[in-house]
């Protein structure tokens, strides 16, 4: 019987882990251009729209949104609860993104899984910062980029 090279043996696991396939590249590399730039429910925001891998595939992957206000400032400090959403389905996924701040009004998400094909969205509520006065100026808003996930 022939012996594997270490490196064989690598790739046989890989195949047999049942783990969701991703694009190649660096996890958190991010294209100067955005995938989607959309308004937030209120109008008030701006959300520029990156993934890695770009545009996004089925598996496991990252999202970077850019905020900014009406005269194109970034906004920062912002609190986002972000849950990938599939519409016709009527689900999400069992893998709970996480979200950080990574430079103002920059905000990486990871842990973004589409666990298959069709349309997804990420159901994102934006809160202003903790400690900023209640009251109309300072309610949270809604924004929900989508994509066709092959």
């Amino acid at each position: 019987m022939k012996s594997m090279t270490p490196l064989s043996l690598v790739v046989l696991l890989s195949a047999c882990s049942g783990a969701p396939m991703t694009a190649a590249g660096e996890p958190g590399e991010f294209p100067a251009q955005p995938l989607l730039s959309l308004s937030s429910m209120s109008g008030a925001l701006r959300v520029d729209v990156r993934t890695s891998p770009q545009p996004p595939m089925r598996g496991s992957q990252s999202a970077q949104l850019t905020i900014t206000d009406s005269s194109g400032a970034r906004v920062n400090g912002l609190s986002l609860n972000v849950l990938p959403w599939m519409p016709v389905m009527g689900h999400g996924t069992s893998v709970v993104p996480t979200t950080v701040e990574t430079s103002p009004g920059v905000y990486t998400i990871d842990n973004v899984y589409f666990s298959m094909p069709g349309l997804w969205a990420l159901r994102t509520t934006i809160s202003p910062p903790m400690g900023q006065p209640t009251g109309a100026t300072a309610s949270s808003d809604y924004v929900e980029p989508q994509f066709d996930i092959p």
